[in-house]
């Protein structure tokens, strides 16, 4: 108004430089929050992901695998669980089991829409029994078909119709496999002998096209009989698919420990712990030449837990011949990370295969101590859950140190308006007095003016 100064950009201004300072304050205050958020999220992370590796090693049987080898699998297949024993059977495929399938006669019915006529149908797969009512809503051959296989009651037989040529077929189909579920079906008809086709649904009117039958094998030349072609009751812990029979062909089935996956096992723990210790490592790393330090490097709860785990892993599992990694081969190189000697676990395998299921998955093995260190510090009441929490608290808190902040700006910046704008007018009034003295200074009469005159 007075002085001409920008009173806007010099109030921003001011306000700025004052706010700056905290600002940055508070924004470093956050960014290193969030980075320490981060780092123990990545922690958190990376053992969790150990844990799952860990907790897939708790479980002794799958230690104690068994491979089931068939020497010709278009015949059978099968598979063994912890309790076979291992050995080597002849194995001879005699006969499958099959389901019951029937048939009408040829040339009896020529349309799926031919009236067969009315009554009822008693229909019984094995020893259960079901009884449909063939009325004229449904009397027609597709009818039937259709009332067969919406039957609630039905124990498993299915209907269907073919047209070949001998004309339309109703087919009757088990899908219950064995000799003791044989299809029978037994007609009455509303009006007896009045020449409709009903009775020619009957057991007796039906031809025969896969009869109901168990499956034949030999094993070790001796038979078994089963109502299936996958049964687990001939030899102990060993399940059988068979695909195909072929009698007096002689197939060998090999029942052997699985080496290979125990091993597998221990080569996923240990890949498993090699990624957490990279994790670590670079969580709490430091560089003396950048002086680039890592998100933790320095914080207890990881040296804690760095140090935990290395100690649970070199500690002898106690009450077992074979109670360290070390002794199956496993051991820790110079960078830290575990190695397997695959000859030395060979050997140990070789030797005392379940020696290794006991140092993991026993209860006081390597995999339920792991875990409930690992709880320590990860599960819901864990050291590491709590410092999140604590540190999302505090991140959330940093809202409330900006609101502050732009509460103390916005009065100082009203309070440099006021006094800006204060010395506005004054100086537009001390202008306003210096052009009136001016003026009137300038009406004052010349010195010697009387004189000239």
């Amino acid at each position: 108004i007075g002085s001409g100064l920008d009173i806007e950009g010099l109030v921003s201004q001011l306000v700025a430089a004052e706010g700056q300072p905290a600002l940055f304050r508070i924004n470093t205050k956050e960014a290193r929050l969030q980075a320490d958020l981060s780092a123990f999220g990545s922690l958190k992370s990376a053992l969790s992901t150990f844990q799952d590796s860990v907790a897939a090693l708790n479980d002794l049987d799958a230690f104690q695998a068994r491979k089931a080898i068939s020497s010709n699998t278009e015949l059978f297949g099968a598979s063994a669980d912890s309790t076979a024993v291992a050995g080597t059977y002849s194995v001879e495929i005699t006969q499958l089991a099959q389901g019951a399938k029937m048939r009408s006669g040829d040339g009896e019915f020529t349309a799926s829409t031919d009236v067969v006529g009315t009554g009822t149908l008693d229909l019984t797969l094995g020893a259960e029994t079901f009884q449909i009512t063939i009325d004229d809503s449904n009397k027609t051959l597709e009818g039937i078909r259709d009332s067969i296989n919406a039957a609630t009651n039905n124990p498993g037989i299915t209907a269907s119709i073919i047209n070949v040529d001998g004309g339309t077929q109703l087919v009757l189909s088990s899908d219950q496999v064995g000799l003791a579920n044989t299809i029978g079906v037994v007609a009455v008809e509303t009006l007896p002998n009045d020449g409709s086709g009903l009775a020619l649904l009957a057991t007796a009117s039906l031809s025969v096209v896969d009869a109901a039958q168990d499956a034949i094998i030999q094993v070790d030349g001796q038979t078994a009989t089963r109502d299936s072609n996958n049964f687990s009751d001939v030899i102990a812990g060993v399940t059988f698919n068979l695909t195909k029979a072929e009698p007096a062909t002689v197939e060998t089935l090999t029942i052997a420990l699985d080496t290979g996956s125990v091993k597998g096992k221990v080569n996923t723990f240990v890949a498993a712990y090699n990624s957490l210790a990279d994790t670590m490592k670079s969580l709490a790393a430091f560089d003396a030449d950048s002086g680039a330090a890592g998100a933790l490097q320095g914080d207890a709860t990881l040296r804690s837990v760095q140090s935990q785990i290395r100690q649970t892993l070199t500690t002898a599992v106690s009450g077992l011949d074979t109670g360290t990694l070390a002794e199956i081969g496993v051991t820790t190189d110079e960078t830290g990370h575990l190695k397997v000697d695959s000859e030395q676990l060979d050997s140990v395998l070789s030797s005392d295969f379940t020696s290794i299921s006991q140092l993991f998955a026993s209860e006081n093995g390597l995999a339920n101590t792991l875990d409930t260190l690992l709880d320590n510090y990860i599960g819901t009441t864990g050291s590491l859950n709590t410092r999140t929490e604590g540190l999302q608290t505090r991140i959330d808190l940093i809202s409330d140190d900006r609101e502050r902040l732009d509460r103390r700006l916005s009065a100082l910046d009203a309070r440099y308006r006021a006094q800006f704008t204060a010395m506005d007018v004054l100086v537009g009034q001390l202008q306003a007095l210096g052009g009136y003295l001016t003026q009137q200074l300038a009406n004052l009469p010349k010195p010697n003016s009387v004189n000239s005159n």
